[in-house]
């Protein structure tokens, strides 16, 4: 833990609680079973004498004071001092939480610029509209409740690297619609923010009422359509971008009840699947050391995949 001792041998830190139970001793005083985290791992920890003063929330953060113990030979916090986090004492939960190394803030900039440079005066409308509309949730919204991206900012680092793959395929065959491509991949997966309920510190703690019944898909297919109409757009592209948010997953099989149609919305498709999968290869092999081969992962088919280290495995996208 990144905790800071203190000169009379104390460490000192903030945390984010993973579990906070209330229990009893075997002389009936009461306690609270705490587990706290950051990036650099877990610890268990113990406040004795509880008083009933109040719990402290799962996935909250608190500040705590208390002496390193040991408990069958690993270290346990016993806490003397905790409070909850307020807002003076400045804290990001990024340094807690999986979090995209590059701020969605910044992906949304670059974004808004392509948008910006649009030829086409109706897809920059639409797009533009709908990015300044969403763009608080947009900048911090996790891609996945578990599987891809499911970090802060992980619904930007995900459309990032879709856009600038297209981009790519765009500047390769001339003959596809770059601005129809980029605004599918731009909105493909808007309404991610409407299919999850958050934590405190902005990961997803579980599928909203409307992502359980509608889903993501079938919402910002709507999203845009309301949209267009709001703002007087008439333009088949209208048509054509709702189609690629219908059938970005592909086939019924994985959610989308028409296969992609026209060129632009096959490219979406399959960039959409392919920079899932460049997340899970690097997530997975960083659980692996160098040389060695992962456990088997569910979300790559099953596959043991290979640490070969010829390169970083940490997952990034360079907006540049």
């Amino acid at each position: 833990m990144n905790f800071t001792k203190l000169p009379n041998g104390m460490s000192e830190g903030f945390a984010l609680v993973k579990k906070c139970d209330e229990k009893t001793t075997k002389s009936q005083s009461k306690y609270l079973d705490i587990i706290l985290a950051d990036k650099s791992g877990e610890i268990p920890a113990k406040l004795w004498d509880y008083k009933g003063s109040g719990m402290f929330e799962v996935d909250s953060i608190v500040k705590v004071r208390g002496c390193m113990e040991q408990f069958n030979g690993k270290d346990q916090l016993r806490i003397t001092h905790i409070r909850a986090a307020v807002g003076e004492d400045n804290i990001d939960a990024a340094d807690f939480v999986p979090a995209s190394k590059t701020k969605g803030e910044d992906i949304f900039l670059m974004l808004r610029g392509r948008v910006d440079s649009f030829e086409d005066s109706d897809l920059k409308l639409l797009v533009g509209t709908i990015l300044d509309e969403k763009k608080d949730i947009l900048v911090t919204c996790p891609a996945a409740y578990r599987l891809h991206h499911a970090m802060l900012g992980g619904l930007m680092l995900h459309t990032a690297g879709i856009v600038k793959m297209a981009e790519k395929i765009c500047e390769i065959y001339p003959n596809i619609d770059c601005e129809l491509l980029i605004s599918g991949a731009i909105l493909h997966d808007v309404q991610k923010t409407e299919e999850y309920e958050f934590s405190k510190t902005g990961l997803v703690s579980k599928y909203s009422k409307e992502g359980q019944l509608l889903g993501h898909i079938v919402k910002g297919v709507v999203y845009i359509d309301e949209t267009a109409k709001r703002l007087g757009i008439e333009s088949e592209k209208i048509l054509l971008l709702e189609h690629m948010v219908l059938s970005h997953h592909g086939t019924a099989e994985f959610g989308s009840p028409v296969q992609p149609m026209f060129i632009e919305a096959e490219i979406l498709s399959t960039l959409d699947l392919l920079d899932a999968e460049i997340y899970e290869f690097s997530a997975a092999v960083q659980k692996a050391e160098p040389g060695t081969f992962t456990d088997r992962q569910w979300a790559l088919d099953n596959r043991r995949i290979y640490n070969h280290a010829l390169k970083s495995n940490e997952h990034v996208v360079k907006l540049d």
